[in-house]
């Protein structure tokens, strides 16, 4: 939908959240040590929606550690399976970010009341996330898939729909992509890069944070 609330099982207030910020770190965390500091950094940088990706082996506590944050709505991502459904959500996550479109995942998510995100790069993938009656989708990878061209040429003849592209995508390129009317907010990780997590920089990642929040409230969507 071009206006109104988003829709991904169940337009809830997650989805909201996400779609105010309009811009979503995408957090790859090794150590659930750092969820706290970096929820701090994130909030203090002017966020309130995050998501926290089930790759690493520290990625189910540190998002039960930043999901007891009641300053943000946290959520899962690279969620690949329901099993992996079912341990998010037991974990507190709020909305599921996957990177393709699964209809196990889709219907566990259902099951649980969980917003779901799936990922989509192509014209038969959003027409299947359409069938499961998503409207709010990842495109993914962004810049491998061609970027801002692409999610113009998805847009066309799928004007229900809205993308959060995610991949790839750096500070530079945030204006031009929230400058497209289908895309409701942009997935990135150079706010919260390993190296900064790692280095425990975390006025670095509210300084950058700080930057990705001031570049989304000045870009508004072009004709």
């Amino acid at each position: 939908m071009a206006e109104g609330r988003p829709t991904g099982v169940d337009g809830s207030d997650a989805l909201d959240a996400l779609v105010a910020d309009r811009v979503v770190p995408v957090i790859v965390l090794e150590d659930a040590s750092a969820a706290a500091p970096l929820a701090d950094a994130l909030v203090a940088g002017g966020l309130h929606c995050a998501e926290v990706t089930f790759r690493t082996d520290a990625a189910e506590a540190a998002l039960r550690a930043m999901a007891t944050d009641d300053r943000l709505v946290v959520g899962a991502g690279t969620v690949v399976s329901a099993e992996q459904v079912e341990r998010a959500h037991a974990a507190g996550a709020r909305f599921i970010v996957s990177p393709g479109l699964s209809p196990a995942v889709v219907r566990r998510c259902r099951e649980l009341g969980l917003p779901v995100i799936p990922g989509v790069a192509t014209p038969s993938e959003v027409m299947a996330a359409l069938d499961e009656g998503l409207r709010l989708l990842k495109f993914f990878p962004a810049e491998p898939f061609g970027g801002i061209a692409t999610v113009r040429a998805l847009a066309a003849p799928f004007r229900s729909v809205r993308f959060v592209p995610t991949g790839g995508i750096s500070a530079a390129q945030l204006p031009d992509y929230l400058a497209v009317p289908a895309v409701a907010a942009v997935g990135g990780s150079w706010m919260v890069a390993a190296k900064l997590i790692a280095e425990r920089r975390w006025d670095d990642i509210r300084s950058l944070t700080a930057e990705a929040v001031a570049i989304a409230a000045e870009s508004a969507p072009s004709a």
